[in-house]
């Protein structure tokens, strides 16, 4: 394969992950929301420790654990901040602007 080759299945994978992701971002609502209606908190860290041993457990690379534990704390921050969303509406919450965030709003 040549590069464009590759550049069109990365381009397919980046599909196949947006996908998973607004999936596993809606599971992420539906569990704001039952933390909402039962008090729970949002930032659960022994569960995210779990999230994170779990991926590393199940991967087999190249991806080294780091990369993955670094790729899933933003993961989980941004779920994080979707559930807050749940919980207290926009105008209430208090979000931080990434460098993305800003780029995409330029």
């Amino acid at each position: 394969m040549d590069i464009s080759d590759w550049r069109k299945k990365i381009d397919d994978l980046d599909r196949k992950l947006a996908a998973l992701l607004n999936e596993r971002a809606a599971a992420a609502v539906e569990i704001g929301r039952l933390k909402r209606n039962t008090s729970l908190p949002i930032y659960e860290p022994e569960r995210e420790r779990q999230v994170i041993a779990n991926v590393q457990r199940s991967s087999t690379g190249p991806l080294t654990e780091r990369d993955l534990a670094q790729i899933y704390e933003r993961i989980m921050d941004v779920m994080r901040s979707i559930q807050k969303h749940e919980i207290v509406p926009d105008s209430d919450a208090t979000t931080g602007e990434s460098e993305i965030d800003s780029q995409l709003n330029d």
